[in-house]
């Protein structure tokens, strides 16, 4: 049976792979993420590169530090693929509809994955925010509960969403570029005469979505740190607020090179980690086919 006439996976399957791709994701990048948020909540003239803070953090603080908040991004992982897959399928469907398209161009890949990226964005704000709060070298909370307990207390539950604006430009605009690229990747890409030509394509252009998606957003995610790991003053406005005033605040005080802080360490992990994202989301699929068989091989 051709790819074309193969029936549908079930959604908890899609689901049930993308959880499992994410969480492989996250254990095999995530010291990387701390090192990235620690450089964007460096202000001023940087004091160290990747390789400077990430040495500076195992011999100052302990190993472990460098898996301090992994908690939060885990138990985000699963509502965070039900909430993609179930965003890509529904505004892929909605704007074929509009279009009249019978299948997905790159046009319409890269407005689906803005679109499900923005509706992703509501989702995930709270776990970044006590993300970001833990990963903060002065952080003192105890663990997760505790960011969420002292939030609520000083800012009320609203405070959770500290940075809603700036994770819904953030993940706009990674998924459309993460998306459109594969998209156009896989096209100019040989077509895979075996499985592990398959996969070896999905890694490709995974990896390449994940730079250009990086490349894109990085300027948006300095400011959703910075928003995010900044205390409130009662009766004081914060100094970074809103998402594009936030950007011409950095880049005058600091220059533009300023906005793409923790560049390096995020495109070491989400470009090979959207590689390795796509590689397990596609070979779990493969695995459910071949479980559940005729009519879905």
């Amino acid at each position: 049976m051709t790819t074309d006439q193969r029936k549908p996976l079930p959604f908890i399957a899609n689901f049930a792979a993308g959880a499992i791709a994410g969480v492989s994701e996250i254990l095999t990048f995530y010291p990387l993420d701390v090192v990235k948020t620690r450089m964007q909540l460096e202000t001023g003239k940087a004091k160290h590169g990747m390789v400077g803070t990430l040495s500076s953090i195992v011999r100052e603080e302990g190993f472990g530090r460098l898996y301090r908040g992994l908690v939060p991004p885990l138990l985000l992982e699963a509502p965070k693929r039900a909430v993609k897959f179930a965003a890509n399928d529904f505004w892929g469907k909605t704007y074929m509809g509009f279009s009249g398209e019978s299948k997905m161009t790159q046009q319409l890949s890269i407005l689906t994955g803005c679109s499900a990226g923005a509706t992703e964005s509501f989702v995930v704000v709270p776990f970044e925010l006590v993300k970001i709060k833990l990963q903060d070298k002065s952080s003192t909370f105890a663990g997760p509960i505790d960011v969420v307990k002292q939030v609520i207390k000083k800012e009320g539950p609203l405070g959770l969403y500290a940075g809603m604006e700036a994770t819904f430009w953030r993940h706009l605009w990674w998924n459309g570029g993460y998306f459109g690229c594969i998209h156009q990747v896989r096209s100019m890409l040989t077509p895979a005469e075996t499985q592990q030509g398959q996969l070896f394509n999905n890694f490709v252009s995974g990896s390449v979505g994940g730079f250009v998606g990086t490349a894109i957003n990085t300027p948006f995610d300095v400011v959703k740190s910075r928003i995010q790991g900044t205390a409130k003053v009662p009766g004081v406005v914060p100094k970074y607020n809103w998402t594009y005033p936030a950007l011409m605040t950095i880049m005058r005080e600091e220059g533009p090179a300023a906005l793409y802080k923790g560049f390096l360490p995020k495109v070491l992990r989400l470009a090979p980690g959207g590689g390795v994202l796509l590689l397990v989301v596609e070979f779990t699929l493969g695995v459910f086919r071949q479980a559940l068989g005729s009519p879905y091989i």
